[in-house]
């Protein structure tokens, strides 16, 4: 074997490989064209911030072309060019210029990642701190990018990420979570990945997101938006990655700031035994204390909340001796009434009833709206109605169904709101825990759904809902 022959052969290579590098991350600085290349640059910049693509693109391509690399010490070509090209990709449905737009994206990236690797282009101070930084910024945004314009292989996503969180490690910006959840839960559920390398990820996200809630001041709230998303996300999946521990870690936390709620008691507790926690366990043994305490408690208050919103005495006493009597003697208090905000407030106390202790739903429903429409300014029966789709939700199918059965919720407790001020607060309070639950937009995308569409919620609901993602 001619060893000389390869040595050369593959040192013209590594020369080859170099020149390319260089070509693609060639400054002005010191070029006849620098000039030219300037003010090509300073024109299209300009146009770009005020939004003239087209002005922005005849000029970019210019200063791209004398000077890919700028003065040697950006990278602005580059990016600027993936902004200009991802705007390209909103003006045309040519399947071969979509193509070629997307690989104009991820290669701009490329030989920008590539510029900076090969340190053909520095940072202001030129530090090795500065230059991890940009390049965990570029391989971040070139995921985000992949994952969203691009719509390239998970495999590509994933590399991508990694590298991210390789050189920004727990600077990584919060824009990579959603995008790195959704592929995690994908790729796990496929039997792609591993449990422990889910739970690994999951680890190193929370980290980074956790780092940055409590050090960067300026974008904590983004990276605590994130991790809330990104748990939402692995929540699909959790009961069959998570074990006991990080159930308490997850769990104890909310049960400590709703110690006065006896049903997050209850869920916190039912959860942790679920997932394996031992019934020795010093947590399960002080829930379950908690719980028997609370148990008594919470049902006197129920039944004077029952009582308090049931001015009908004899329907009050049938409710004490069985639910059933409760509804005839309801119906019984109604025939003898003639003013209707009364009969709607027995005819609610019959759908609470319906709803509550029998699951009856369509039938509450229907009970619900016949009080609202003995009361039409009366809005807590759509209130009851917007729970009814609320507890269900878990119950109407697959991921995309619960959250469009979400959606029919809040559209009630919207409703009740703008017809009755009395209950707006209450009305806000389910809200705010419900926007969290928005159907996902890429799952949307996948399903051909588009924002503001109108669709139909599945099982018992039968709604029509327009599409809003989260």
């Amino acid at each position: 074997m001619n060893y000389r022959f390869l040595s050369v052969f593959s040192t013209l290579i590594v020369v080859f490989a170099t020149s390319l590098v260089n070509a693609q991350c060639e400054n002005w600085i010191g070029k006849p064209t620098q000039t030219d290349a300037e003010n090509a640059h300073s024109i299209y910049r300009q146009a770009l911030k005020a939004g003239d693509y087209t002005t922005a693109f005849e000029n970019w391509q210019i200063a791209f072309k004398l000077a890919p690399a700028a003065d040697g010490k950006r990278d602005y070509h580059y990016t600027d060019g993936v902004a200009l090209y991802k705007h390209l990709l909103t003006t045309t449905t040519d399947e071969k210029l979509t193509a070629e737009y997307k690989a104009k994206i991820v290669m701009l990236y490329d030989q920008a990642i590539a510029c900076f690797e090969s340190k053909s282009i520095t940072t202001k101070n030129g530090t090795d701190d500065e230059v991890n930084a940009r390049l965990g910024y570029l391989y971040g945004r070139k995921a985000y990018d992949m994952f969203y314009s691009v719509n390239s292989s998970y495999d590509d996503n994933i590399k991508a990420l990694d590298q991210c969180i390789k050189y920004a490690g727990d600077k990584a910006e919060y824009i990579i979570m959603d995008p790195y959840a959704n592929i995690i839960v994908y790729e796990f559920k496929e039997g792609r990945m591993p449990k422990e390398k889910a739970v690994s990820l999951y680890k190193r996200l929370s980290e980074i997101a956790e780092y940055n809630i409590a050090n960067n001041e300026k974008l904590s709230e983004g990276y605590q938006q994130a991790k809330e998303a990104m748990e939402e996300k692995f929540a699909e999946i959790e009961k069959q990655i998570f074990d006991c521990e990080y159930f308490k870690e997850k769990l104890i936390p909310e049960y400590e700031e709703n110690k006065e709620d006896a049903q997050t008691l209850k869920r916190v507790l039912q959860t942790l035994k679920a997932q394996g926690c031992l019934d020795t366990d010093p947590v399960v043994l002080k829930l379950d204390e908690e719980w028997k305490k609370y148990a008594s408690t919470e049902n006197a208050r129920l039944q004077a909340e029952f009582e308090a919103n049931n001015p009908a005495a004899a329907a009050r006493a049938a409710y004490e001796a069985g639910r059933y009597q409760a509804i005839s003697k309801y119906k019984q208090a109604m025939n003898e009434e003639t003013d209707n905000d009364k009969k709607a407030t027995y005819m609610f106390g019959i759908a609470s009833i319906e709803f509550r202790k029998l699951n009856l739903y369509s039938q509450a429903r229907s009970t619900a709206y016949a009080a609202a429409k003995l009361n039409p300014g009366w809005g807590r029966p759509y209130m009851l109605i917007g729970d009814m789709y609320g507890k269900t939700a878990r119950s109407c199918g697959d991921h995309w169904s619960q959250r469009l059965a979400i959606l029919a919720a809040i559209d009630k407790y919207n409703y009740a709101k703008s017809i009755d001020g009395s209950v707006a607060g209450e009305a806000n309070d389910r809200l705010s825990s419900y926007y969290s639950s928005l159907p996902d937009k890429q799952e949307g995308f996948m399903r051909g759904v588009s924002e503001g569409q109108s669709v139909s919620v599945g099982c018992w609901i039968g709604e029509t809902v327009r599409v809003r993602f989260k």
